[in-house]
């Protein structure tokens, strides 16, 4: 099966984003040139009157007849603009709507995948930075399409012309023209396949200069607290300033002088094409065969024949060059999901009993060689309340991760009332979990929405667990109640939430989900320690029957729970009770708990 172009394959994606869009730019540039032509037919029929001493009366009608028709045209075309901007604008929405369905859609291994990162941010640097992909397909495309509607006008003053000199003495002047055009262009063409070999290999250079000046700005983020504190603008000035430098050594000592030279004899070359066509036009006329205002309609009309051909032969050249940035574009959408997605329903159970075990897990993260958890085996008891501590990059979240299946295991297994959890279903498995994570995020919707997840919410349930994390006191300050917008992104009268309020909402989300697991990483890390103690109180009662797994650097919590986890070294290197693990004083839960308490004795 023959494989299909990848210009024609990225079109056909780009434009079903919106398939009325390119056939309105096509109305939209046959208007916009037709008002150039009828607009120079025009004038050469007004100068011929002016000439032949055309009545006044019948000189104001041809008059107001070309200013009618450029009206009509114009206004026609000035209506399609406005349908071309909103065609436009509808294209680009359904195309961020298609990344987004498709990040969300991915396997959560590839969203974290370093290499498919990266596809992505040269998908966004190409687009905003140079305008390559998508963006210059499009441009080319409209190039083209300008071209061709201004060849398909000229073919027929092409033909009028010639048929003229035909008729004409001194017949081989046509052929002489007709020479200099086509050797015009193919002046043109030949210059410009080497002006494009040398301009891709500078964009080439010059790309990589423009994504280092982004990653400057994005990676020292130029606009941050840090910088004004620490007076680091210089160091950032400089890094700008030498990349600057690079840039204007590329187009002075290289590219500049280079591409001046190819340009320059073809641009000498279409002053004496344009200089010699008006001489031998203006001969036709003094010979008879034209009228003299054929001057400005066949020299007018000439240029542009010339000036669109050679556009459109540039054009294919660089629809050629700009390959390359849509396979980037095109790759990030041939990304396939490998993650078995199960077929068994998970049980209903109202008394929430899932037994889950981890079998000799160990897993590593794509790109590593070390695992980043190894051979860890355990027994998730039903109702009880574990806590997982351990020290940074011990394991603790990717634990987590493995346990609500966004990742699978490199080896072992893990099984659920005694079933591979790979069997089952996946969306039904991911919805017996609910997981407060250390980087949640509120979206920019009504509060209601924020806590239920949905388009509607039980306004007793979540103002009671609202009450119960401790939102209570703010919340009675909004007079929106559930209704009142959470940031101000999308609503004037949206309220901005601090960290510590932001983390409340999500416990009082992670709870109305009312699922038989509620996994908390680090859930008061952004509280106040009197709030923290607050919902500490209340924690069994909160959670009620279901399974508790929380990680916390602040092992006070521990002593609430019926089992702790020690993590250490992608390791499971002690597990116990709070008083159980203190017992052990050569312990790595001694070590963690007395470097807390020493700053609270």
């Amino acid at each position: 099966m023959k494989k299909e172009n990848t210009t024609l394959r990225a079109f056909r994606q780009y434009s079903g984003y919106n398939p009325k869009y390119f056939p309105l730019c096509l109305l939209q540039t046959i208007f916009k040139n037709a008002s150039f032509f009828f607009s120079l037919w025009m004038t050469a029929k007004i100068v011929d009157a002016l000439y032949e001493g055309m009545e006044k009366r019948e000189l104001y009608l041809l008059v107001a007849a070309a200013l009618a028709g450029i009206l009509l045209i114009r206004s026609v075309a000035a209506i399609l603009d406005r349908q071309v901007e909103t065609a436009l604008e509808v294209l680009e929405n359904h195309e961020a709507e298609a990344f987004y369905r498709k990040a969300l859609g991915l396997d959560y291994d590839k969203i974290e995948n370093p290499d498919i990162r990266q596809i992505r941010r040269k998908i966004d640097e190409n687009k905003h930075i140079n305008e390559y992909g998508v963006i210059r397909m499009r441009t080319m495309l409209l190039l083209m399409m300008d071209s061709l509607v201004n060849l398909a006008f000229s073919a027929v003053l092409f033909t009028e012309m010639f048929s003229l000199m035909a008729a004409a003495p001194f017949q081989w002047l046509s052929l002489i023209l007709l020479a200099a055009l086509i050797a015009s262009v193919a002046g043109g063409f030949l210059s410009g396949l080497r002006g494009n070999r040398i301009w891709s290999t500078y964009l080439n250079d010059v790309s990589a200069m423009f994504l280092k000046e982004n990653r400057i700005s994005q990676g020292y983020k130029v606009s941050g607290m840090d910088n004004r504190i620490y007076r680091q603008q210089p160091i950032i000035n400089e890094l700008y300033q030498k990349s600057a430098m690079e840039h204007k050594k590329a187009m002075l000592t290289g590219f500049g002088i280079r591409f001046y030279f190819l340009e320059a004899p073809s641009a000498v070359f279409s002053w004496i094409t344009t200089g010699l066509s008006y001489l031998i036009i203006c001969l036709y006329c003094t010979l008879g065969a034209f009228p003299v205002g054929s001057v400005i309609k066949y020299v007018g009309y000439l240029r542009k024949l010339t000036e669109s051909i050679q556009i459109l032969l540039d054009t294919l050249g660089w629809i050629q060059e700009n390959e390359k940035f849509l396979r980037d574009y095109l790759a990030f959408f041939d990304l396939e999901n490998d993650m078995y997605q199960g077929s068994l329903a998970v049980e209903k159970r109202s008394d929430k009993k899932f037994l889950i075990s981890f079998r000799n897990v160990s897993f590593r993260y794509a790109g590593c060689d070390d695992f980043a958890l190894e051979d860890i085996s355990l027994d998730l008891r039903s109702g009880e309340r574990l806590a997982v501590v351990g020290m940074n990059g011990s394991g603790k979240t990717t634990f987590v991760k493995l346990l609500c299946r966004l990742y699978d295991p490199t080896e072992g297994e893990i099984v659920m009332n005694d079933f591979n959890i790979r069997k089952y279903d996946y969306r039904q498995y991911l919805d017996i979990f609910s997981v407060v994570f250390q980087d949640y995020n509120l979206l920019a919707v009504p509060l209601g929405n924020n806590v239920s997840c949905a388009a509607a919410w039980d306004q007793g349930k979540a103002e009671q667990l609202l009450q119960e994390v401790g939102f209570g006191e703010r919340y009675r300050e909004m007079p929106k109640g559930l209704k009142t917008p959470v940031y101000k992104e999308f609503d004037t009268d949206g309220v901005d939430l601090s960290g510590g309020e932001a983390q409340k909402v999500a416990l009082a989300r992670a709870l109305y989900r009312d699922t038989p697991f509620i996994i908390l990483d680090e859930p008061t890390a952004a509280l106040d320690p009197i709030a923290e103690a607050e919902i500490y109180a209340k924690f069994d009662e909160i959670v009620g029957d279901k399974t508790a797994i929380y990680i916390s650097h602040r092992l006070s919590s521990c002593q609430l729970c019926d089992r702790i986890l020690v993590f250490h070294e992608g390791r499971i290197v002690q597990s116990g009770t709070h008083q159980e693990l203190l017992a052990d004083e050569t312990g790595k839960y001694y070590e963690l708990w007395h470097a807390q308490a020493q700053y609270y004795a």
